[in-house]
């Protein structure tokens, strides 16, 4: 199946195949989102027929809109997609950009929509073996800790987003880690 993405060639978005788009590192729109549990995150593993960082730690969803889908809809579709989580409503918190190699000769040039959602205590999580591996919540500054203590387990685009974006992903959650001096920075 072809995967048609919103990638820029020669400064006009159009849409390219999505690995294509990753081996040639166009700038490419995404979608990231990062479903909360009170202070914990809840992370996906992901699964190991991915084509590129597989294995890895994560947000709890990543990924790209379809060719003229909007990335509000596209965040709601792959929760379900990825995880089988449904009847949770992302909210848009932040609008960047990175570039970051992904192994394999491929790069990640995302200009990405960042979403945040709170889940219920009992959110269902159903993961898709061929997207997800494995999923954990894990608190806030436990995550920090960890990418610090172990980086290879996890995504570029994770320690990125914790590393430069945090205050405006997390808010508040952000700012206490970052205030108390015990507490690690992500790298």
């Amino acid at each position: 199946m072809t995967i048609m993405i919103p990638a820029w060639v020669n400064g006009t978005l159009t849409p390219v195949e999505k690995l294509e788009a990753h081996q040639k590192g166009l700038r490419h729109m995404a979608v990231s989102v990062f479903v909360l549990r009170g202070d914990e995150v809840l992370l996906q593993r992901r699964a190991m027929g991915k084509y590129h960082t597989p294995g890895l730690w994560t947000n709890t969803c990543c990924t790209h809109p379809d060719w003229n889908e909007l990335p509000e809809v596209c965040a709601v579709r792959r929760l379900d997609e990825e995880l089988g989580v449904t009847g949770v409503w992302p909210e848009h918190r932040h609008h960047l950009e990175y570039r970051a190699e992904v192994g394999g000769g491929m790069t990640e040039h995302e200009v990405v929509d960042v979403y945040v959602a709170e889940a219920a205590h009992d959110l269902e999580i159903t993961p898709n073996p061929d997207e997800v591996m494995a999923v954990e919540w894990v608190p806030f500054e436990d995550l920090k800790n960890r990418i610090v203590a172990d980086p290879g387990l996890y995504t570029p685009w994770l320690k990125i987003y914790l590393r430069d974006h945090a205050r405006m992903i997390f808010g508040d959650m952000a700012t206490l880690a970052v205030q108390d001096p015990h507490r690690a920075k992500a790298g």
